[in-house]
């Protein structure tokens, strides 16, 4: 197919001012593809403005799927027309933390981009080692919406790691939190507690597969000893971006428990922990940023399978022309996913 010499992007300036505007299609190289974006979903941290707003102007979006059009003369594997999921970011396999396990804690996963210039835009251009190992060709059945859940469902897969018959509390019941409850189920879980601010997200969550639904104020010790046979949650799931469920996820575990930090407070604000009050209690405590390949593979795998249905969980499908629309509405929690499609012209 004949590439155009420009192309349409959603340039950010905040949440409430993502214009389109026009740029040049990346030119590839040797070792590169281009990809023609059919789908680029809005991601939780796309829309944490405290974080994103230091790089701005700036083309987001990392959540993507498209078909290859360009493949540079030194890559193999691939065909012009090849439906394929991209992730922008993936380790070396060779420094100390790949070797041992922890790619995602790698100085070249954690610092790289390979896209040029990112989702939210007609073409993409993908470099770097994401030409190896990044790109997951995708099954007749999984459709480029779908497609788009394989990072996030990688990042809940790459994070959680529970035992069948665990009580599972998720606080923030966004599209991590969701993914968080549909996985959960998945691997057995006994109980599922989730917690949010917006009634709608609670009914989400409860949609999804959660045993008890309750705003977040309210989800104290007492409640879930309540609902809980007098015991706290074996796995605590941090899903929302805040101080406040930061210090109720270590008022929340039982002994042996895990808290498992998916959202962090705002750069440089402290949390009132008290570890000495933990200092018995065998809490196993981490935190979780981004999916290897590995995790992005079997996340492919349950979508394709069904075994995790994620298009349920879709609410908006959105025009490039709409792109700041999509950021009003994921911004104000109104929906759940939000996807944007760079190549349509018209919403629905």
């Amino acid at each position: 197919m004949r590439v155009p010499e420009a192309m349409k992007v959603g340039m950010y300036y905040n949440n409430r001012d993502v214009r389109v505007e026009y740029m040049p299609v990346p030119k590839i190289d040797n070792r590169d593809l281009l990809i023609k974006v059919k789908a680029c979903a809005i991601c939780g941290t796309d829309i944490m403005e405290w974080y994103r707003i230091k790089k701005a102007p700036m083309v987001q979006g990392h959540e993507l799927t498209g078909d290859i059009v360009e493949i540079g003369k030194d890559v193999k594997g691939y065909n012009i027309g090849d439906r394929v999921f991209a992730t922008h970011h993936v380790p070396c396999d060779e420094c100390y933390d790949c070797k041992r396990g922890n790619g995602t804690l790698c100085e070249e996963f954690q610092k790289g981009n390979n896209f040029d210039p990112g989702g939210f835009s007609e073409y993409v251009r993908v470099t770097g080692r994401s030409v190896e190992t990044g790109i997951l060709k995708l099954p007749d059945n999984v459709d480029y919406e779908e497609g788009t859940f394989v990072e996030p469902l990688g990042s809940v897969i790459e994070g959680v790691t529970l035992q069948a018959g665990d009580t599972v509390l998720v606080l923030g019941s966004g599209i991590a939190g969701l993914l968080n409850i549909k996985f959960a189920r998945e691997r057995g879980a006994g109980k599922v507690i989730a917690t949010d601010l917006s009634d709608s997200r609670l009914e989400a969550a409860r949609r999804f597969g959660a045993d008890y639904i309750t705003r977040a104020k309210d989800c104290g010790p007492e409640f879930i000893r309540e609902v809980n046979d007098g015991r706290l949650a074996d796995v605590v799931i941090v899903s929302a971006a805040s101080k406040a469920a930061t210090e109720q996820a270590l008022q929340s575990f039982d002994k042996g428990g895990r808290v498992i930090h998916f959202a962090t407070p705002r750069e440089g604000e402290k949390t009132g922990r008290d570890d000495y009050a933990n200092w018995r209690t065998g809490l196993i405590e981490t935190r979780t940023y981004g999916a290897t390949p590995e995790s992005c593979r079997e996340a492919l795998e349950l979508i394709r399978s069904g075994t995790v249905r994620v298009d349920d969980m879709i609410t908006h499908r959105l025009s490039l022309e709409e792109i700041g629309e999509g950021f009003r509405v994921a911004s104000s929690g109104e929906g759940l996913k939000v996807i944007i499609e760079p190549n349509r012209e018209n919403a629905n």
